[in-house]
């Protein structure tokens, strides 16, 4: 997928009460995005690079079911199968992920971050 300059991005699954509650927030704000569905695309290893950088560790939602469902043979994998495992299994990754061209502004949706991150 080619990232446009000057377009927000919102990573997630559609079916995310987080991920709705961004959309919205977005919505109301008439800030314009694209939403990606890592279900239709799974992220790229070069994403998931760019999100460990910004989140500090790959962005794995440890409360979430998948994660629960699979940690341990996740735990149990090399970091290059881990990255492999997640792009197989995008339902790990903490959501949404709002970003700009290649930046990361937030994980997860807290209001007053977006609002910072935008300038809203």
């Amino acid at each position: 997928m080619l990232y446009h300059r000057d377009m927000i991005y919102l990573f997630g699954i559609p079916n995310c009460d987080t991920v709705k509650k961004a959309r919205v927030f977005l919505e109301k704000k008439a800030i314009p995005f694209e939403f990606v569905d890592f279900k239709k695309s799974p992220p790229t290893k070069d994403l998931l690079s760019l999100w460990e950088q910004a989140f500090g560790s790959l962005p794995v939602n440890t409360k979430g079911q998948t994660y629960k469902k699979h940690s341990k043979v996740y735990e149990g994998l090399s970091k290059p199968e881990q990255v492999q495992f997640i792009i197989n299994n995008p339902s790990m990754i903490k959501r949404p992920i709002l970003q700009d061209h290649q930046k990361v502004l937030a994980f997860g949706f807290v209001e007053a971050d977006f609002k910072e991150a935008l300038g809203v």
